[in-house]
């Protein structure tokens, strides 16, 4: 097959054309086609009276090598083999290694694991994702917060409970592993060709619920409120974990897929005499528009056309404070969530179903923090950083989960909020109108301020004085990188730190990829 690139189809024309596209691209008949299958499909609107389809596609066609030799200066390609088959390769008397924990990374290494015939032992702190969705619903509803079962613990993972955004800078091939597997267990095909792909929270609860069953039935086995409270190490290696304090497991390969807030866990394995350092990550708000003016702002007259669906935005910048804020996990067509997972605590977060029908677009919009900024040398400052700021939070919002929010007019002008304004904030409990300044470093409200005016600028309308923001958004990512070797080890041997909480990924995919290397490591 060849891989061509730059096929542009405008907003009125049918997909069913791309055939005919690609026949005057390359100057034959379209009989001499003979399959075609959409590799990527992404959205140019940098024109905004002019916005397109642009499509990479995969074709059969007659006379392939003289094609192929013509057009190669104008980026036409053979098209790349990608095979991640994984068969039944288990070695013999390799004891079941264990996952901690069933977020993306937990989730991907333990499907590989399975899939090559090692029987993995899943171990997820949280519930299930059904009884997971009920305690999170219960604590939207009633300020009511479940500590180990919420936005941050059970089956998925904090990407539950988000976009279910797929977009990646990371170009690993094992990348469309991960999709196929998505797709293959109830997301929507489009994703294996979007150019940003998302699934929806509506549609990843079932997802991820078809991943653990497929785990189980290749023979793994996955254990929902199960804890990990200690590790058995003999000499220099893993023997064994806690679960519970109270059961055993012996083993000698251990997934770390912990996730970026099992902050009690980093404190045990710390303590243990597990190698960990700091990490930078970044802190701000939830900031909220109506999804109209976002579609306004980035497409013009095509604005609310059914084929461009709801408009996203990412937006970056550098100050001459030194500091860098930026837009983050956009959520078009969504809500701000409660992601706190302990007690008198309030972490926000942003979802989207698959449909992204609700009123307000909202975003992250958040600072870069390090360890300079910790004020202290314990491995563990920076989780004791976010806490201070998620205390605060709490406190600012009413010490009742109600979430601290402002106008950006407000905020701009150093003025405490009274009210809300033309646009209803969606976080649930509720919003306690109030300063921002409360609850955020005075470097990172400095900042914002920077931003929202040279944000405005890219999108007008983004320093409306009537958005919301809502704080505090404290987990980007992880506050510490635990260390690992060239053979993705720990300095405990038979410990594999995996995923985002371990310091090594940044999203749903980049996670899930990260286990699936980490696996190959160990097995391959």
């Amino acid at each position: 097959m060849l891989r061509i690139p730059e096929i542009k189809l405008s907003l009125d024309m049918d997909e069913k054309l791309l055939k005919k596209e690609i026949s005057k691209k390359l100057h034959i008949p379209e009989e001499d086609i003979l399959k075609y299958m959409i590799f990527k499909k992404s959205i140019d609107a940098r024109k905004k009276n002019e916005i397109h389809f642009v499509y990479v596609v995969d074709i059969e066609v007659k006379n392939e090598e003289i094609i192929l030799k013509k057009f190669s200066k104008k980026g036409i390609i053979k098209t790349p083999e990608l095979n991640f088959e994984y068969k039944n390769l288990a070695p013999q008397n390799f004891m079941r290694p264990v996952v901690v924990g069933f977020g993306p990374a937990g989730l991907f290494a333990g499907l590989i694991l399975a899939q090559i015939g090692l029987k993995p032992i899943i171990l997820e702190r949280g519930k299930a994702v059904d009884d997971r969705a009920r305690d999170v619903e219960k604590f939207w509803n009633t300020g009511k917060l479940n500590a180990e079962s919420n936005v941050q613990f059970g089956e998925g993972g904090a990407g539950t409970f988000s976009d279910g955004k797929l977009t990646t800078l990371i170009k690993d091939p094992r990348c469309r592993k991960v999709l196929e597997e998505f797709v293959a267990a109830g997301a929507p095909e489009e994703i294996l060709y979007l150019n940003k792909p998302h699934i929806g929270t509506d549609i990843l609860r079932t997802v991820v619920k078809n991943i653990r069953n497929k785990i189980i039935s290749l023979g793994g086995e996955v254990r929902f409120s199960s804890k990990v409270t200690d590790i058995v190490v003999e000499g220099n290696g893993v023997v064994g974990l806690e679960v519970n304090n109270k059961e055993i497991i012996r083993c000698d390969k251990v997934l770390l897929a912990l996730g970026h807030s099992a902050r009690d866990t980093f404190d045990m394995l710390y303590k243990k005499g597990l190698e960990i350092n700091q990490k930078g990550f970044s802190i701000g708000v939830r900031i909220e528009h109506p999804q109209a003016l976002i579609n306004e702002r980035q497409y013009g007259q095509y604005a609310n056309h059914k084929k461009l669906g709801a408009a996203d935005y990412k937006l970056s910048g550098h100050f001459d404070n030194s500091r860098s804020a930026y837009t983050f996990c956009m959520c078009p067509g969504g809500v701000v969530v409660a992601a706190s997972s302990e007690e008198n605590m309030v972490v926000t977060n942003g979802m989207s179903e698959h449909a992204r029908n609700k009123e307000n677009a909202n975003s992250a919009l958040l600072v870069g923090v390090g360890p300079e900024d910790y004020g202290s040398n314990y491995p563990l400052a920076g989780v004791e950083f976010q806490r201070k700021w998620e205390k605060l939070a709490f406190e600012a919002g009413g010490s009742n989960y109600n979430a601290p929010a402002q106008k950006v007019g407000d905020f701009l002008n150093d003025v405490p909020s009274e009210n809300i304004g033309e646009i209803n904030p969606s976080y649930k409990p509720g919003v306690t109108m109030t300063d921002l300044r409360l609850c955020l470093p005075d470097y990172v409200i400095d900042t914002i301020k920077k931003a929202l005016v040279l944000f405005d600028t890219k999108i007008k309308g983004f320093a409306d004085p009537n958005a919301v923001m809502t704080g505090v958004e404290t987990r980007s990512s992880s506050p510490i990188r635990i260390q690992r070797d060239e053979s993705m080890q720990s300095n405990i041997k038979g410990i594999y730190p995996i995923g985002e909480g371990a310091g090594y990924a940044g999203g749903i995919i980049s996670a899930a990829v990260d286990g699936i290397r980490v696996v190959e490591q160990i097995i391959l």
